[in-house]
């Protein structure tokens, strides 16, 4: 079996992303209560204790929240790097999480898939996305990030499927009752992408391997389900890529399971 991936949760209230391989089972991040958690992975035919690792992308709480209590339970083991361990062991009761570190640009494996950590332009300490890939594809996951870097590019160039953060309608969030400093933060190059800077994300980073894409992240009220999907399409045909497969990630239930059939070239 190639690898599959189902977007357990994505958005400000949780974010969790299972991948898998026919003998590896990891989690990008788990946001969400080690209950809910233990929920949507149950919906898939999956169970907490069959988790290989858990890979933390940085330490807010939308990312974190399940992880202490997911090891308690079940045994699951946690990698993050320095920066994301340091801003983790800040926060209560962190010194109960055991974590293997790994660095950011050095590839690690977990079973029989090769996990490659990549710098992303984000609020947090040493924020990453990640690039998973097993013998026969591979994927990528940038799910917080303000900006798309010519790095963020490269390394989602010759993915299959790709999650990637389409956070905000320029517009709805202008004129969301929220605080200006926050509009601000969030427009800014450590922020979150929007849905146009998602669309030309993915047309900048696509191959021909891609075949389908996760809008993750989405803001409750700076955004909406169909603004997103909409301006990204739109963007997506122009540029000649309409064949691309569009999926919203939702954060009150799971995506559908995407599986890979093709081999996916390595990266140079």
């Amino acid at each position: 079996m190639s690898l599959e991936v189902c977007v357990l949760a994505s958005g400000s209230s949780g974010n969790s992303i299972y991948v898998a391989s026919a003998n590896t089972r990891v989690l990008i991040d788990a946001g969400l209560s080690a209950k809910q958690v233990a929920l949507r992975l149950d919906q898939i035919g999956v169970v907490p204790e069959s988790i290989n690792g858990i890979c933390i992308s940085h330490e807010h709480g939308d990312h974190i929240g399940g992880i202490r209590v997911l090891q308690k339970r079940h045994g699951i083991p946690v990698y993050a790097n320095a920066g994301t361990l340091n801003g983790i062991m800040r926060q209560p009761k962190s010194n109960e999480i055991a974590t293997k570190v790994f660095q950011t640009g050095a590839a690690f494996k977990i079973g029989d898939i090769a996990i490659e950590p990549f710098s992303v332009p984000h609020d947090a300490y040493e924020p990453v996305g990640f690039r998973l890939r097993n013998a026969d594809t591979c994927v990528g996951v940038v799910t917080d990030l303000g900006m798309a870097t010519a790095l963020v590019r490269d390394k989602l160039r010759g993915c299959k499927a790709i999650v990637v953060e389409s956070n905000h309608d320029e517009d709805l969030l202008r004129e969301a009752p929220r605080p200006w400093p926050l509009k601000q933060r969030i427009r800014s190059r450590q922020g979150h992408l929007s849905n146009i800077d998602a669309a030309r994300l993915i047309i900048e980073s696509a191959t021909d391997e891609l075949e389908h894409v996760f809008l993750a992240h989405l803001s409750s009220d700076c955004n909406t389900p169909d603004t997103a999907m909409r301006t990204v399409a739109s963007q997506l045909r122009l540029d000649g890529l309409g064949h691309i497969k569009l999926e919203i990630a939702h954060a009150n239930r799971i995506s559908t399971i995407w599986r890979a059939s093709a081999r996916c070239p390595l990266p140079n």
